[in-house]
């Protein structure tokens, strides 16, 4: 069977709701990752690509109608080379990644540009059409966040849990304190800022230049969603978010609204020797799983049992592992089902979603990349990449180091 290879990426500075990137497209951030890739790697000819894979988890507003076929036309690629949008909401950036993968291994294509695009902040108010014609019951919804147009039958059969209840679900069932989330969202804050200050971060990002209508462009070069002057006591002032009475989830210990982009490039093995490439890791396996949508944040423990299993591998094997920080009580709730300490230091070396920020069709991208820049980083073998999925899903990859 054919192999993938994550061949390298990019990413914009993840920008904080309302902040930097508000004032850019959501096609053109998905066109600037694009082109970025594109000009990193001058050995592939743009009209060598097989498909351009975006991930994008809103799609009402500039990312509706094919967002990734608009940014790829946008950035310059060849209007031969075609482009499709995938929609699982918080992994769609991984779930591109992993389309790219199985198209690989099908014999359907040999070179991709996987990725995910993603501006909460622009992402429009939508109005239901009423169900006759004259009905009263047309209503309007913030599309950045959220449910919307929900079938009445899923609140019999499931519930329409928001995702800071189904955080705080998580907090009920496995019996996780406010002092632990908020300790493991510091941690997370200081892991970032490390990175930040270090220029670890800096490998991944490529500045995005604002235009400005008097002024010199702004150059966005770092992100500014991380809070480096957090404290724990700062953390513990603030107030439960989702549920008032003896809730325990607040901002500080949640991952935010954001805006960002990114796009990687995954190659077949005769790709990597057609045009002399480099690459960083081999998709080794990958899985996805469904559970209850209540508590759909304990979805990666699953998925990445699943994947592992495919691999022929275990926890321990892991030297890095990428576990989206929806919450931190999710994220707790993973760790100590695998039997983890909440401190391993394999886990979100470089910080995770609560300090970075997490633009939904976005982040299974950015994690991916960051995990195989790590393996390189630190001559390790094995990362795992996984994150839950709003209405009960999770999702894994397992990577390889090919260069150890």
């Amino acid at each position: 069977m054919k192999q993938a290879y994550i061949i390298d990426g990019v990413r914009t500075p993840i920008g904080s709701y309302k902040g930097t990137l508000s004032a850019v497209r959501t096609d053109d951030l998905g066109a600037h990752v694009i082109r970025e890739v594109v000009e990193k790697n001058p050995n592939i000819p743009k009209d060598a690509y097989d498909d351009v894979i975006m991930g994008c988890a809103n799609q009402a507003g500039e990312d509706n109608r094919n967002v990734a076929r608009m940014s790829l036309l946008l950035a310059g690629l060849p209007f031969t080379v075609p482009g499709e949008t995938v929609n699982r909401l918080c992994s769609s950036g991984l779930s591109a990644i992993i389309h790219a993968n199985r198209a690989i291994k099908a014999g359907d294509g040999d070179i991709f540009i996987a990725g995910g695009v993603e501006n909460m902040t622009r992402g429009p108010y939508v109005i239901a059409k009423p169900s006759s014609a004259f009905g009263n019951d047309s209503k309007m919804y913030d599309s950045s966040f959220g449910w919307r147009f929900v079938n009445p039958k899923m609140q019999e059969l499931y519930g329409t849990d928001g995702m800071g209840n189904t955080a705080e679900n998580l907090v009920e069932k496995y019996n996780i304190s406010r002092e632990d989330q908020d300790a493991f969202a510091y941690h997370s804050q200081m892991k970032a800022s490390k990175a930040q200050q270090n220029g670890r971060l800096a490998k991944e990002i490529a500045p995005v230049s604002i235009p400005q209508r008097k002024k010199d462009p702004i150059v966005f070069a770092q992100d500014e969603f991380i809070k480096p002057g957090t404290t724990k006591e700062i953390l513990a002032k603030l107030r439960p978010a989702f549920k008032k009475e003896g809730g325990s989830v607040t901002a500080g210990n949640a991952s935010g609204l954001n805006d960002g982009a990114a796009a990687t490039i995954i190659a077949s093995e005769d790709a990597v020797k057609k045009y002399n490439l480099n690459a960083l890791a081999r998709i080794v396996s990958s899985a996805v799983v469904g559970v209850e949508p209540r508590i759909m944040g304990i979805g990666p423990v699953e998925a990445s049992n699943k994947a592992l299993q495919k691999a022929g591998l275990t926890m321990a094997d892991m030297d890095v592992i990428e576990l989206n920080e929806a919450f931190a009580s999710q994220a707790l709730a993973c760790i100590r089902a695998w039997g983890l300490d909440d401190n391993d230091p394999r886990i979100n070396p470089n910080g995770g979603s609560i300090a970075i920020g997490h633009p939904l069709g976005v982040t299974g991208a950015r994690i991916a990349y960051s995990a195989a820049l790590e393996l390189q980083e630190t001559a390790k073998k094995y990362a795992l990449i996984t994150m839950c999925i709003g209405v009960g899903q999770g999702y894994a990859a397992i990577i390889e180091n090919v260069n150890v």
